[in-house]
Order: structure tokens, then sequence, then C-alpha cells
């Protein structure tokens, strides 16, 4: 009899503990939801925690009809728990939280959508449509439907790009770059990562494109961009700079697969031991795990691989010609630097789209500029040496050994001076070229180093009829400059007035053709028009 009454008083005693714990979780649960709601993130994550805690503890010692509810609150546990997290670019321990979820309700609408978000944010474009695909059989999609199939349409459309590369800006262009920046996916196009004669390791062609061709468009993992008038003092560019490593080290923090791809990247030493990663691991529906980068190899990292963004190297489209920032981009950043280079470079909002800027040959190596390459050889050898290199591109090895340099430094400081007679310095370096023989390519080069020249003879009618037939015409010099270093906004802009004092068809054709090597075939040849500010361009 005596045992019997224990027992009911352990029954009666074991329903009052599992009546305090229901309720500690209520309002647990109703404490989070409002942390969640007001954005405080890292206190809601405190919260959830604490409910995934007491749900698992009290789910190992409860019968079977409480574990259903008990069951249903750890997977919204879990679930919400990854959306805060996401919130905060947590992705990684935001996915472990998502799959926790899902291990409980596999079909969990809330959770499927949480998880495509995040491989979304990752551009894994095929696992997070499969998400929204799962989610929208679900019965809470009939009342999400308007979210659930924006959802999939972006992820469709960003998949279609990833895959074909048909990315056309020509409508953000052409609204003079109002409204929002134009959504782009990862993609990677006919390149492959080997060993370079340049520098370390690079990026090479595995078939021959075209001029304009897309080679490549990557996200930045971080980037902080400034208005930076001319006479920005020091501190100023120091203070992007290290707002830039804090969002970088930050994000490696928080995602292993970002700081599994930082890894890949060289620190400055040993470049020749290192080994040229498959393509596979930067394609989109790459699963890379790997561990985390200590602080001061991450520095060493982004002191070699980060990339300006400037007026002149990168043309970032719809900003004005004063802003200036500082990135990481992983693939990117494998590309070295050449003084003739074959790709260009692009800025849409954090994304940067690799073009080639002429023709290109299956197994050449893709080449970016570094600093303006229409500047004189003195000038570039001072740029390389802030990069911390030498650059021995075929451009610089010809100018160093040509058998007139004396007669180029002194034309270089007279041009540095602001010469009034710009006409007689680009007379006398036409002679010199004819006079030491200087063919095809290597008057390209010498073009294009003393371009500022060129330019201000160009752009003077009165220049242009006293030294007449003494010079050559814009289109001659301009063509063998394209061939040379490929095409730049400057040469355009010489061939855009000759066209409108009186050009015709050829011109104007000729004149896309270099557009596409300015801009790549991501723009249509109205937005060329547009940027060119000519009319008539038809596609």
């Amino acid at each position: 009899m005596r045992e019997t009454e224990i027992s009911k008083e352990e029954e009666m005693e074991f329903a009052v503990d599992e009546e305090e714990e229901e309720e500690i979780i209520k309002n647990l649960r109703s404490k989070a939801t409002e942390l969640l709601l007001r954005e405080e993130y890292k206190e809601s994550l405190k919260t959830y925690s604490e409910i995934i805690s007491l749900c698992q503890e009290t789910i190992s010692k409860s019968n079977e009809p409480r574990l259903s509810n008990l069951r249903r609150t750890l997977c919204l546990a879990f679930s919400n728990r990854a959306e805060a997290r996401a919130r905060q670019s947590e992705f990684s321990e935001a996915l472990r939280d998502c799959e926790a979820a899902l291990s409980i309700d596999k079909s969990h609408f809330k959770t499927l959508l949480c998880k495509g978000r995040i491989l979304l944010s990752l551009n894994r474009y095929t696992a997070a449509l499969d998400c929204f695909k799962q989610a929208n059989l679900d019965p809470h999609a009939t009342h999400n439907s308007d979210m659930v199939n924006g959802l999939l349409t972006k992820c469709k459309k960003l998949q279609s790009l990833s895959r074909g590369g048909a990315f056309d800006i020509s409508d953000w262009v052409l609204g003079g770059f109002r409204g929002k920046t134009p959504e782009l996916a990862e993609f990677i196009g006919a390149v492959e990562i080997k060993k370079s004669d340049i520098s370390g390791r690079g990026l090479f062609a595995t078939r021959n494109v075209e001029s304009g061709t897309l080679m490549v468009v990557t996200r930045a993992v971080a980037v902080d961009r400034a208005i930076m008038p001319q006479d920005s003092g020091e501190n100023a560019h120091l203070v992007i700079w290290k707002n830039f490593i804090d969002k970088v080290v930050e994000t490696a923090k928080k995602c292993e697969h970002v700081s599994s791809l930082i890894s890949l990247l060289s620190a400055g030493e040993d470049e020749g031991a290192l080994e040229a990663p498959d393509m596979a691991v930067f394609r989109p529906e790459a699963e890379v795990g790997g561990g985390r980068l200590d602080r001061e190899r991450l520095l060493s990292i982004l002191d070699v691989n980060s990339i300006l963004e400037d007026a002149i190297s990168a043309k970032v489209l719809g900003k004005n010609a004063d802003y200036q920032g500082v990135g990481l981009w992983i693939l990117a950043s494998f590309i070295n630097h050449s003084c003739d280079p074959n790709v260009r470079r692009l800025h849409v909002g954090d994304h940067m789209v690799v073009h080639a800027a002429r023709d290109v040959k299956a197994g050449e190596e893709l080449t970016l500029a570094y600093f303006d390459v229409l500047a004189p050889r003195e000038k570039r050898r001072e740029m390389a040496d802030n990069w911390g290199f030498v650059c021995r591109c075929k451009r610089c090895l010809f100018e160093d050994s040509v058998c007139f340099k004396q007669e180029m430094r002194e034309i270089e400081m007279a041009v540095g001076k602001g010469v009034v007679d710009v006409g007689s310095l680009v007379y006398r370096l036409e002679e010199g070229m004819r006079r030491w023989m200087v063919r095809g390519r290597g008057k390209g080069y010498l073009r294009a180093s003393f371009w500022e020249a060129y330019e201000k003879v160009f752009g003077s009618e009165k220049v242009m009829r006293k030294w007449g037939k003494k010079i050559p015409a814009p289109e001659a010099v301009v063509d063998t400059v394209v061939h040379a270093v490929g095409s730049d906004q400057r040469m355009m802009r010489v061939l855009v007035e000759g066209l409108r004092r009186g050009g015709g068809v050829v011109e104007m054709e000729k004149l896309i053709k270099l557009g596409r090597g300015v801009y790549g075939k991501v723009m249509k040849k109205q937005a060329i028009g547009a940027l060119l500010q000519i009319g008539g361009a038809q596609d």
C-alpha cells in the first residue's frame, strides 16, 4: 500500500515538473521570438540555444505522448536559430542547424526556405533550387505563394546565368545606372589554373575566344569603398584598408566554405611549390570544407591578393571618378599582371566581370592590368614597385631594349612637365621608331606608353592641321595600340571625336568592336553607344 502511494506522489511530482518545463519553454520561445523580431540576433541565439538544450534534455526522459510536441518545438528552435545565424552571415553554423531541424521534420517549410536562402547566398544554385521546390510542395506554400515563386524564379535565373553566362546589363546602363544593381551569378568560362611563367600560378584559357567573351564573373568575399577625392591623405586609405580587413576576417570566421577558398591563395611565399587547385572547387555547386585560417596568414594573403577598384584600371560602372575601393575576389586573384593585358574587368555591385580584351588563344595565360598601362615605362616601373613586383612582360622587355631609350626618357619628362608643343614630341617619337625600324606590336607598345601626348594632339584641330601628314592618323595609332595592349575608353574617345567630325559606318563598327573589348559582351550595342555618347548603334 505504501509503495503504491509513493508512486502516485512521484507521478504527481513528475506531472508538475512537466508543466513547469513546458511553461519555461513557452516563455523562452516568446522571448526568443521577440528578440528575433527586434533583430537582436546574438541574444536570440542564446535563448534558442537554451530552448534546444532544454528540449533535448526533456526528450530523453519524456514519455511518448509528450515527444511529438517536444520534437516540433525542437525543430522550430533549430530553424529559428538557423535564421538568426544566417542574418549574421554565420552560414556554416546556420546550415548545421537547418540539417538538425530537417532531421526531425524533413519537409519543414520554414527550414527549407532558410536553407535555400543560405545556399543561394553561397552561390549553390542547384541545391537552393531543390530546397525551394520541396518547400513549394508544403501546404504552407499556398499562403506564401508569391514569396516562394519569387525565390524559385530568382534561383532558376541565377542557375541559368551560372551555366550559360548569358549576362546582359544593357538596361541598367541605358537607364543611367539608376535603380537596383543587376543580379549577377557566379560564372566560370573556358579557364583553368596552371603554373605560370609570370609568377606562381595563373589563369589560362582552355579554348580560343574572341574579344569581349566572358571569362569569369565572381562576387567579392568582402569589399570596402568610399568617395576618395584626389587630395585624400594616407589616413583615408588606411581607414578603407582596415575596414576591408575586418570584413574579410569576420566573413572567413563565419563561413568555412569561404575560409577554405581563401586558403588556396598565395601568402607571397614559396609560390613555386603551390599546387594548382582544380576548377571544380570554385564552381557554384562545390561543397568545400576545411580548416580555419589564422589571422597572420590571412593578412599575408590579403596583402598579396587584394584588388583595387579605381577609375582607370577597374571602371566602376555607375560610380563617379573619385569612387575607390578595395576587395577580395578569389578566382580573379589568380590572374597575373601584364603591361600588355588580354583581359579587362568591370565592377558591377560586388561582382567582378572579367572578359577578353582581345582575341585569346587556347593555352594562353590571362593577364590583367593592375595599374594604368597607358603610361611610360618608368612610371609603370614605379607602380609595379609599389605592388612589390618587377614586370617582365614582353612589352617591358621590349621597351628596356630599344636603342633610343634616352630619347624616350626625354620625351617622357617633357610630357610630364606639360610641354605645350606635344605635336613635336609625337613627331620625334615617330621619327625615332622609323629610324630604328620599330615595327608591328613594338610600335603599339611605344605609342601606348606616350598615349597622353597622342591624345592631346588628336584632341586639337589646330595641332592636327599644323603637323598634318607628319604624324599618323588617329585611326592608325588606335589600331596599333589596341593590338598591343587591348582596348581602352580613352582610345575610343579619340575615335568618337573623329566620328563626329564626319566618320561613317565603318568607323561606327570599329567603335562597337572596340567597345566589346572594353565592356565585354554583357552589353548590347545600344548600351555601348550610350556610354560612348554616340547614336545609331543598332543590334
